[in-house]
């Protein structure tokens, strides 16, 4: 009788203190979208419980940051570390799908979010917002955190706005498109037996 080879727990934890971030970050890949956040800023903790609500990725995240100065710090460092944190989970990526898509339409707006977790990171974004901010959030930031992210985690990562009008429902479609695109692509999948997912034998580089 052969015994089936160990599934470990796909989890990750980083801590980044800086001068201008205190931030305490953990993810199990394989959760139910089990989230607690707290970032100083409430549209971007809302966006962060989409996402782990819909990737089903565990999340827990606490950040403090210098938001007397801006909120460019917070944004920034809490993208890079969540990255960081879903790097470590995912360790050599054997047997994960790599690739998702999702198309996410919220009212009148559908956005679509492509991503392969290549270990090469690269952002493409076309999507606009028509307000300066989304309750305390500044706008412009938000591309800037899905930058992040990907430059983190290492993902190849396509952002497309196809239209809408509200700022609010085209922010959470991205964010939701993102979830969904990332719970394709972390999960295992059984036929692939545990082999990393590129020809090459490894991701990145």
């Amino acid at each position: 009788m052969t015994n089936a080879p160990a599934i470990h727990a796909r989890t990750g934890s980083v801590e980044r203190n800086t001068a201008e971030t205190e931030i305490a970050i953990s993810v199990n890949l394989d959760g139910n979208g089990t989230y607690e956040v707290s970032t100083g800023i409430g549209f971007l903790d809302h966006m962060v419980e989409q996402f782990s609500k819909h990737s089903l990725i565990d999340v827990t995240m606490k950040v403090s940051g210098d938001l007397h100065v801006d909120q460019h710090h917070t944004t920034e460092d809490s993208a890079i570390a969540l990255g960081q944190a879903i790097a470590q989970a995912l360790g050599d990526k054997a047997g994960i799908g790599r690739y998702g898509a999702a198309y996410s339409p919220m009212d009148e707006t559908l956005s679509r979010v492509a991503l392969d977790i290549s270990g090469r990171p690269y952002t493409v974004w076309n999507a606009s917002f028509t307000q300066e901010k989304l309750g305390e959030w500044d706008t412009e930031l938000i591309r800037h955190w899905f930058e992040s992210i990907a430059q983190s985690a290492g993902i190849t990562l396509h952002i497309e706005l196809l239209y809408g009008e509200n700022n609010h429902h085209i922010c959470e479609s991205i964010y939701k498109g993102f979830a969904r695109a990332m719970r394709i692509a972390v999960e295992r999948d059984a036929r692939k037996g545990g082999a990393i997912p590129s020809t090459k034998g490894q991701l990145g580089g």
